[in-house]
């Protein structure tokens, strides 16, 4: 008698793989989706006896399925623009907590809740590292990753300055210049300086830094800070003084902001002078100091690292904290869940939590998602190859049955 088995697992088999394909083909446009294919296997092989020089003979019983594999190549980079979207490109898996413990994904469409947190579209908590002013610890524990527009950080008092300036070679002795200069106090204040500078002679300056009365709760005179000469040579370059003025004190500031003690840098971060005397009209084309007001969150962004930088108010930068980054000894062991989300089990051991782009990790792309990496040109040849292994076995059972109904009427 026929064994309809085996035409029936091949149906059921064949059946199975066109779900994949159309599971694969529905998540098309889903975000992190990886696409999946199915392996077959065939099933015992019944012996039959012997062939007369002692080869077994076996008739297979049918197949079954032996397992899916998920393709975990990179999908498209698609730029969204959110700030708190993020592609992982690489290895690895964001870590997000739900309410039954630690979950991963590679589905980046993060937004940010009323608490001001990074979560997934199910509300999960994106997991990082935490940063205190700035610093982020990868060696604690990760947590969540806060990105409260009321974030502030604290006005920085200026400690040194320097302007690019030029005083005009030529000039008439007792020819003056001024360059004014806004430094920040303790309180985040701008205080406004003048350097003040007076021709004495041949390739000879000297300057008067200031401060306005006022400042200190006085009237009249501006204030002087510090006084100095200044020296060039043929070729316009600064001589002397060599290196900085430090010791320009300013006390007693009217708002109660703390002592300043500044340092003026008469060269770049290269070590060419800021200072020169060329025969073109006394300008000051750059001022720059380190201080700084209060500043508070405008916006921020993801750095390849993961690292979560936040631009404040007052054009300073800071890191909020640093997304994490998951591996697995073997991804194709991780317990697929809804929503894009994987599970660690004994197959694929556990977590190995870090740092984007460390220790094999991918990187990551801030205001994008990472798509769905199925082909649909693929999808759609493997659906045309189950569909006729389907209709291949189906063919196979009607000839069984054929048969049987032959088989039958020898009987009758």
């Amino acid at each position: 008698m026929a064994s309809f088995a085996i035409p029936l697992s091949g149906l059921e088999a064949n059946s199975t793989s066109l779900s994949v394909i159309a599971n694969n083909l529905a998540n098309l446009n889903t975000d992190g989706y990886k696409n999946e294919t199915l392996s077959f296997g065939n099933l015992l092989f019944q012996m039959q006896g012997a062939s007369g020089n002692g080869d077994p003979i076996q008739i297979g019983s049918g197949v079954q399925v032996d397992g899916t594999t998920s393709n975990f190549t990179n999908g498209n980079v698609n730029t969204t623009g959110i700030a708190s979207n993020m592609a992982l490109q690489g290895n690895g898996f964001f870590v997000v907590k739900s309410g039954s413990g630690l979950d991963y994904t590679r589905a980046g469409d993060f937004t940010v809740n009323s608490s001001g947190q990074l979560v997934d579209p199910s509300g999960d908590l994106v997991m990082g590292y935490p940063a205190v002013d700035g610093v982020v610890s990868a060696s604690s524990a990760p947590g969540p990753i806060t990105v409260n527009q009321a974030a502030t950080i604290p006005a920085v008092a200026t400690t040194s300055f320097e302007t690019t300036t030029n005083l005009q070679a030529g000039s008439s002795v007792g020819a003056t210049f001024s360059t004014p200069l806004s430094v920040t106090d303790s309180l985040g204040v701008s205080q406004t300086l003048s350097i003040n500078y007076t021709n004495t002679g041949t390739n000879t300056w000297t300057y008067n830094i200031t401060l306005p009365a006022s400042a200190t709760g006085g009237t009249g005179a501006p204030t002087s800070l510090a006084t100095g000469s200044l020296t060039f040579n043929s070729s316009g370059a600064l001589t002397s003084p060599s290196g900085s003025v430090t010791g320009i004190k300013i006390t007693g500031l009217s708002d109660g902001a703390g002592p300043m003690n500044l340092t003026w840098n008469l060269a770049d971060a290269s070590g060419n002078p800021t200072l020169t005397q060329q025969d073109s009209a006394s300008a000051t084309t750059a001022t720059n100091q380190d201080g700084y007001g209060v500043g508070t969150l405008t916006g921020y962004s993801v750095l390849a690292d993961g690292t979560v930088q936040g631009q404040f108010s007052n054009d300073q930068t800071l890191a909020l904290g640093q997304v994490a980054v998951a591996g697995f000894a073997n991804v194709q062991g991780l317990t697929q869940l809804n929503n894009g989300d994987f599970q660690s089990t004994v197959s694929s051991g556990a977590a190995v939590v870090g740092q984007a782009g460390i220790g094999g990790n991918g990187t990551i792309t801030g205001g994008a998602v990472e798509g769905s990496n199925v082909d649909l040109s693929t999808e759609f040849s493997n659906m045309i190859v189950a569909q006729q292994g389907y209709e291949a076995n189906a063919k196979a059972l009607t000839a069984f049955d054929q048969v049987s109904q032959a088989t039958l009427q020898l009987i009758s």
